[in-house]
């Protein structure tokens, strides 16, 4: 029997992209360059909507359990942090106060929520860095333990995470990763660096099963929970849900609070107790078990594999653009162009294309979660607009990257890349919220409890 509980959460909104996409006139600065390509205004109307369904009451929900003996791990993408900054000081100032209570632990994450380790693996690891940085002087606490991007994990992303110094790091623990091992122990990869996988199932029975009425466990009840978690062999469970699981993905009117209220006391009263990251590591990381990880990586994301992002032709298009998108400004020599680039592969708009060509449930999350300004468009519209985005990007960047190599020929300047890159504003991240939505996370679809099979082609 577990006797130990770990919950992780994390906050996120995205930068959504100007669509239809705005031109981008000639001689424009890079401060012009980001207004033409980001939608400013719908990230704060969105923003506001989710502060007041989610933020506001989740916050108070937390707060008030972490003083009677709860702990909770969080995260927050920069992106969130720089939204809130700029339009919603109060909720930030409710955040800080809660990472701040004892029993609340601090989790980095890759700050734009991006997938520049696909392209950059060094700029990942220094973003990690530098963001870690940032949490630790704006929230007054250490940060030990770090997610990745839609908890992506591999061979590749842990020995990177290693490398940008954290004690632990979380995964996804999907069957098709763990084999025979159970996500209910500490676990290694050849290097001291620990690994906390997450309970897959007893994760989205909450995260986007709860107000599913075609469930079989619907309705969910605390009790009910608390026996399913106290009866996982193992040394603890490890749960990880989106912060927005609590009134945005949920609704306040299906119960999840007063779910959330009850847990609590009803797994005191099967023997479970609360830990944060760092307590799991502190008593079980020196027995820590080898776990091989797959070349493939991981995800929480859909059925677990890259595919979810990478799955249909769209998708792929607007990933390769990416990689143009990236290559193009580190060709310009300018920092402030580079930062925007990263900024252009955030999942999220990989995410709200996965719905191209396809109509099952997964797909229809996608389109729930793609912006409803978007639609009158229609699919190929959209599909058009977005592509466009990039190449909007890449045709701006054109001109600096000529000054850049006439620099470089004439011996103007050293054109240092790594310095560059480097000398740019510490990366950020985000995610789409829901018009109005109740069941599931923007980012995995509802699917039955079960065994999941590995994802196609991995």
């Amino acid at each position: 029997m577990a006797r130990y509980l770990v919950v992780y959460t994390v906050v996120h909104q995205p930068h959504r992209l100007k669509v239809p996409a705005q031109p981008i006139p000639a001689g424009a600065t890079p401060a012009d360059i980001e207004r033409c390509l980001f939608d400013r205004a719908l990230d704060r109307r969105y923003l506001g909507q989710v502060a007041a369904k989610c933020y506001r009451p989740a916050v108070a929900l937390f707060h008030d359990l972490v003083q009677d003996g709860f702990r909770l791990n969080i995260g927050f993408s920069e992106t969130l942090l720089d939204q809130l900054a700029a339009w919603d000081r109060p909720v930030l100032e409710g955040f800080k106060s809660l990472v701040r209570q004892p029993g609340v632990e601090l989790i980095g994450v890759e700050p734009e929520h991006s997938f520049v380790f696909y392209l950059d693996l060094q700029r990942f690891i220094r973003g990690l860095r530098a963001y870690r940085q940032r949490l630790e002087k704006g929230f007054g606490v250490p940060v030990a333990v770090t997610d990745t991007t839609e908890m992506f994990m591999g061979s590749d992303l842990y020995f990177a995470v290693a490398r940008a110094g954290f004690r632990g790091a979380v995964m996804d623990g999907r069957p098709w990763v763990m084999d025979w091992r159970r996500s209910t122990h500490v676990y290694h990869h050849g290097l001291p660096l620990r690994l906390l996988c997450r309970h897959t199932e007893l994760s989205d029975d909450v995260g986007y099963r709860f107000s599913d009425r075609h469930w079989s466990g619907f309705p969910l009840m605390a009790p009910t929970y608390a026996d399913w978690v106290a009866a996982c062999a193992g040394d603890f469970v490890f749960v990880g849900w989106d912060f927005e699981t609590f009134g945005e993905h949920h609704w306040a009117d299906s119960g999840i609070f007063d779910f959330m209220r009850a847990l609590p006391g009803e797994l005191r009263r099967r023997g479970v107790e609360f830990l944060t990251a760092s307590e799991a590591l502190d008593r079980f990381g020196a027995g820590a078990h080898d776990l091989p990880l797959p070349a493939f990586n991981a995800t929480w994301a859909g059925d677990g594999g890259v595919g979810f992002f990478l799955g249909n032709p769209v998708q792929q298009a607007i990933f390769q653009l990416m990689h143009h998108a990236y290559n193009q400004a580190l060709l310009t020599d300018d920092p402030r162009l580079v930062q925007i680039a990263v900024r252009l592969m955030q999942s999220d708009t990989l995410h709200m294309t996965q719905w191209f060509g396809r109509s099952d449930d997964q797909a229809q999350v996608s389109a729930y979660f793609t912006p409803r300004e978007w639609w009158p468009l229609g699919p190929d519209g959209i599909v058009w607009h977005l592509q466009q985005v990039y190449k909007n990007f890449i045709a701006a960047c054109g001109p600096a990257a000529v000054a850049a190599a006439t620099r470089r020929a004439t011996g103007g300047e050293s054109g240092d890349d790594g310095a560059a890159i480097e000398a740019g504003p510490p990366p950020r991240g985000t995610r789409p919220p829901a018009e109005g939505g109740r069941t599931v996370s923007p980012r995995r679809a509802v699917r039955p409890r079960g065994r999941a099979a590995p994802p196609a082609g991995q």
